[in-house]
């Protein structure tokens, strides 16, 4: 009869597969112990996964008591967010591990409602979050994170984010009054978009999620050329018009080695707010064939459903203002599987090894 052993534990593991990153749960073992036939197992997530803990322990530990050499398994699993390796030889941004950028080539496909119930979700699985409206001529996160008054600026130069919801946050948004218009030439743009991030004193995120504008302009060349980007996120809907501008968008963060974490399909389907009949009026399955002829993960989809427009109008975006609803959860599976796939990135170094100068005294 096969004796318990690491090696056992550890091929075990191989066979059961973390759903968000693809990946076995095997290759996140950070420990084993063995006692005779009872095992204990820690197993580190590498991106923030409070919504999936208990699964996967619970699927771990029926893997390894399903083999007869184990009798009882002790299975532990937390996570943690490393810093990920950015575009170039941009330096880190400070304060911040990961930057994600979320864009779609064309308007009007929920790109910034997707923003901030993502930024919410990977809040609500356990992160620490900001998120940047970098949409200076449409901002648009003051109205759905509900911000009001100007941020603070405890020196003069640099000023405090905004704070909602559990997240940090800043827009030109909370800047300006609401009805002012940006007439701004592409460089004042430019600018006022790295002072909002480079100014901001961003207090140890893990995750800062940049609502970029739609297109391929300024703001895109800006962010692929100073801004260290880990990984971006493409928004489409099923029509074809849709998918031929985010094809673009996608074009453009390959071409700056930006890496694609993958692509979500907003307004994937209509539920009506009187019978609750489901229906594809877009079209069906765009977002899905987008990711597969590309290459890229699929990371879910949403419908378009009155509710979460009226909630991010209101200032309380899905996934604080209906936490147990289906919509909530759809937003934190795509969380999971987007941070999942930053998770497998490599590493970036310059945070994990500190500048040591010595110095003659």
């Amino acid at each position: 009869m096969t004796q318990a052993s690491e090696t056992l534990v550890r091929g075990i593991l191989d066979r059961v597969l973390d759903p968000h990153s693809g990946q076995p749960l095997g290759a996140a073992v950070r420990a084993v112990g063995v006692d005779g036939d009872r095992v204990s197992v820690d197993i580190q997530l590498g991106y923030p996964a409070a919504g999936y803990v208990e699964q996967a322990a619970a699927e771990a530990q029926a893997a390894l008591e399903a083999d007869p050499a184990i009798a009882a398994a002790a299975v532990s699993v937390s996570w943690r967010v490393h810093a990920h390796k950015v575009q170039g030889q941009l330096a880190p941004q400070p304060g911040v591990k990961n930057i994600v950028a979320v864009a779609s080539g064309k308007g009007g496909v929920g790109k910034s409602t997707l923003s901030v119930n993502l930024a919410l979700a990977l809040a609500a699985e356990g992160a620490k979050v900001g998120i940047l409206d970098a949409d200076i001529y449409g901002p648009s996160q003051q109205r759905m994170l509900g911000l009001s008054g100007k941020p603070a600026s405890p020196d003069g130069k640099s000023i405090e984010p905004m704070r909602a919801h559990g997240l940090q946050a800043m827009s030109i948004g909370v800047l300006i009054e609401e009805d002012t218009p940006m007439i701004w030439r592409g460089p004042m743009v430019t600018q006022a978009l790295m002072q909002l991030l480079n100014d901001t004193r961003w207090d140890d995120l893990d995750y800062l999620i940049i609502d970029l504008p739609p297109g391929t302009g300024d703001i895109q060349l800006t962010l692929s050329q100073k801004v260290p980007v880990s990984g971006a996120v493409i928004v489409t809907t099923p029509q074809d018009i849709a998918l031929l501008d985010a094809r673009k968008a996608l074009g453009m963060f390959r071409k700056v080695e930006v890496p694609v974490l993958g692509v979500v399909e907003n307004m994937a389907t209509h539920i009506c707010s009187n019978c609750g009949h489901e229906e594809h009026i877009f079209g069906q399955g765009g977002g899905a064939r987008m990711a597969a002829d590309a290459g890229i993960a699929y990371l879910g989809d949403l419908p378009l459903d009155i509710r979460i427009r009226e909630q991010a109008d209101q200032g309380n975006p899905t996934v604080v203002a209906m936490p147990e609803s289906d919509l909530a959860a759809r937003y934190r599976s795509i969380a999971r599987h987007t941070a999942a796939k930053l998770s497998l990135q490599a590493r970036n170094k310059a945070i994990s090894f500190p500048k040591i100068v010595i110095q003659n005294t």
